[in-house]
């Protein structure tokens, strides 16, 4: 149902306009909205209300104003008296004018619960496609997911910033909410869009909000996806990027999740199985309990892609010093960092850990 302020506002721009004073009240004459207070007594009013509502005509003069009945779905929703000069046509203009506000925000309203119960699965395929038609929505364009994650919740400012971004230029682009902390746009793909450009539409949201709601967010999408059927799988993907974000690739604020690499692998491993891993490489250590200095020194070295010279540099070290620390770590893992098959199951070991750990805090 519209909201009273909704309705009072758009009184208040169509007394601006035509200069006759309204007021609207709901079936049993309740007053909901209007631009002056009527000086009959309340009882009366209601009865005059009441009498005309269960009437036959839409329309009806009484003395100096006239009352119009505004109907949702077939049924009366508000009666709208309006008074002053020219009243039948003035009144019969603005309860038009009204009802389509009704309509608009009735099929605004039922789009975003369409698009929620979409992308949690709520509904059958058939019924996707026979809602889709009634809500004029085009079942067969190329869409997206993205998921917004803002460090408040129910962030109002930042949904209107990225309402503003797309809903009011982009027809096929819907906004909505699912829980307390992420924003979700269904993004329409343009035939010659990219995974690039949905990068750079990315950053656009992130440098917004950052800047204008001085929000601090995450920004993931999924995989493009060619039917609106599907896409709840581009948005469970995005949810996947989310947190595949935040395990193994904190340093990022837009993650992609045709781009996690090991991450998304990993993710999908049962905890179990990460922890007979890490048993059986490291028996009962664990690659994350180094001191902070032979962390920094594996870390670089996996950065400068197993290259000793330039790691050494980077850190400032003597070539040999460098080579001693890594002899160190072969004694303690087995595991050689310079050998790309035992550099490989390192690098692997600590992702397995980071995930482990992130799991453990899930379960708090």
């Amino acid at each position: 149902m519209i909201s009273n302020q909704v309705l009072q506002n758009t009184i208040n721009g169509v007394k601006d306009i035509a200069g006759n004073e309204f007021c609207l009240y709901e079936a049993d004459g309740h007053k909901i909205a209007g631009t002056f207070k009527p000086q009959a007594a309340e009882k009366s009013i209601k009865d005059e209300i009441v009498k005309f509502v269960d009437g036959d005509e839409d329309h009806k003069v009484i003395g100096d104003h006239t009352l119009s009945k505004l109907y949702e779905d077939h049924q009366i929703a508000y009666v709208l008296s309006t008074y002053g000069a020219d009243s039948e046509k003035i009144g019969r203009m603005s309860a038009f004018q009204i009802e389509n506000l009704m309509i608009a925000h009735r099929e605004k309203y039922d789009k975003d619960n369409f698009i929620r119960s979409l992308l949690m699965d709520n509904m059958l395929l058939v019924d996707i496609y026979s809602k889709a038609k009634k809500l004029r929505i085009e079942t067969e364009c190329r869409r997206v997911a993205f998921v917004i994650e803002t460090s408040v919740e129910k962030d109002a400012a930042a949904l209107e910033i990225v309402r503003s971004l797309y809903a009011a230029t982009r027809g096929k682009d819907f906004i909505t909410e699912v829980d307390e902390k992420d924003i979700i746009l269904i993004r329409e793909v343009r035939s010659y869009e990219s995974y690039e450009d949905l990068e750079k539409a990315g950053k656009v949201i992130l440098d917004m909000l950052n800047t204008e709601a001085m929000s601090k967010v995450h920004v993931a999408f999924g995989t493009i996806v060619e039917e609106l059927k599907d896409i709840s799988r581009s948005y469970k993907e995005a949810k996947m990027a989310l947190d595949i974000g935040k395990i193994f690739y904190s340093e990022r604020n837009i993650v992609a999740y045709n781009k996690l690499g090991l991450g998304r692998l990993i993710y999908q491993l049962p905890v179990q199985m990460c922890r007979m891993f890490i048993h059986e490489i490291f028996g009962g250590k664990s690659p994350d309990d180094f001191d902070e200095e032979t962390l920094q020194t594996i870390n670089k070295f996996f950065e400068n892609n197993l290259n000793v010279s330039e790691t050494s540099r980077q850190l400032f070290i003597h070539r040999n010093t460098l080579v001693y620390r890594l002899d160190k770590i072969q004694k303690l893992t087995n595991l050689d960092l310079r050998v790309f098959d035992d550099a490989i199951t390192f690098k692997m070991a600590l992702m397995v850990v980071k995930y482990m750990k992130y799991m453990e805090t899930m379960d708090y």
